[in-house]
Parts: C-alpha cells; sequence; structure tokens
C-alpha cells in the first residue's frame, strides 16, 4: 500500500510539473505578444479566434489528464486496490436484506458456516452449523408443503390446473343451480 502511495504522488507531481510549465509558457506568451493580440481582437467580438497553439495546449493538457487516469486505475490494480476476488479465511457463502439497514449473512470460516445479523453499529451471531448442512436439508424436501403441514403431490402447473378446474366447476355448478 505504501508504495502505491509513492507511485500515486509520483505520478501527481509529474503531471503537476507538466500542466504549470505549460501554463507558465502560455502566460508569457500572453504577455510578450500582449499587443499583437489585442490588436487581432475587433471590437464587438466576445471570442478571440484560437490559434494552432492554443488548440495544441487544450490537447495535450487533455491527454495528460487521460493517461493520469489511465495510470492510477493501471497502479490499483497492479498493487491490488481494485475489487478482485480474494480467497482467504472468511467466505460468505448467502445473505438476504431484512429491511432498509438489516440483513441477514451466512459466512464460512473453515468447516463451520456462522448465521450473522447485521443492523447498524451491531454485527451479532445468530446461529452456527456444520458446513455445507443446510444443502443437505434443502436437497432432501422435494415436496412443497401445503399451510396444513401436508405434502403437496404433482408439480406446480398440474396443482394450478386441478385448482382452476375445482374453480371452474364450483362456479359452474352455482349458476346452474340458480337458474332453476
Amino acid at each position: 500500500m505504501k508504495r502505491f502511495a509513492a507511485a500515486l504522488a509520483a505520478l501527481a507531481a509529474l503531471a503537476m510539473t507538466l500542466a504549470a510549465h505549460t501554463a507558465h509558457a502560455a502566460d508569457m506568451n500572453a504577455v510578450n505578444h500582449a499587443a499583437q493580440i489585442a490588436s487581432g481582437v475587433g471590437a464587438g467580438t466576445a471570442v478571440p479566434s484560437l490559434g494552432v497553439g492554443a488548440v495544441l495546449q487544450t490537447l495535450l493538457g487533455l491527454v495528460i489528464v487521460i493517461a493520469f487516469v489511465f495510470g492510477c486505475a493501471w497502479l490499483a490494480r497492479k498493487f491490488g486496490v481494485a475489487g478482485t476476488k480474494r480467497t482467504g479465511l472468511v467466505r460468505v457463502i448467502g445473505g438476504a436484506s431484512l429491511g432498509n439497514k438489516e440483513r441477514v449473512s451466512v459466512v464460512e470460516i473453515g468447516d463451520t458456516w456462522l448465521v450473522l445479523g447485521a443492523a447498524p453499529g451491531n454485527v451479532r451471531l445468530l446461529h452456527t452449523m456444520p458446513a455445507g448442512s443446510a444443502e443437505l436439508k434443502l436437497d432432501s424436501t422435494d415436496a412443497s408443503v401445503a399451510p396444513g403441514g401436508q405434502a403437496l403431490q404433482g408439480s406446480f402447473g398440474q396443482r394450478f390446473r386441478d385448482a382452476l378446474a375445482g374453480e371452474a366447476n364450483k362456479r359452474l355448478q352455482k349458476f346452474a343451480g340458480g337458474s332453476k
């Protein structure tokens, strides 16, 4: 990190030196040729004409700024400041947001999963379990569970068709029974 800061400072100093030198040269040019510049501006014109030198100076400044930005990005990537995927002691398995500021996360440390609750100002351990235990439990429950606690049979599409058919039969019977 210290090398990154030193390299960034050196790059910034170089850019400032180049910018100050070109600005100083432009100021001296304006002082030395003030009469010539003033005679080139006609009465009633708001913008003086731009010469090739002014355009080149602007482009050089733009190139320096763009090179500075790309240089900082390259240094950040080289020294690991950019967000790269790192492997370490702690690995986030998953999480869910519970509100604007509350979150539950599952974190793996070694062969243990920790269920953590995070809110502004604190993080609490909610539960611990062996790594991979929740995946085994989720895979073993293939059938959906109804609100009454009984397992539902068939796919969602099949259950939906059956429910629609039952509802249609009830309405048709009610309509047929009311017209007699």
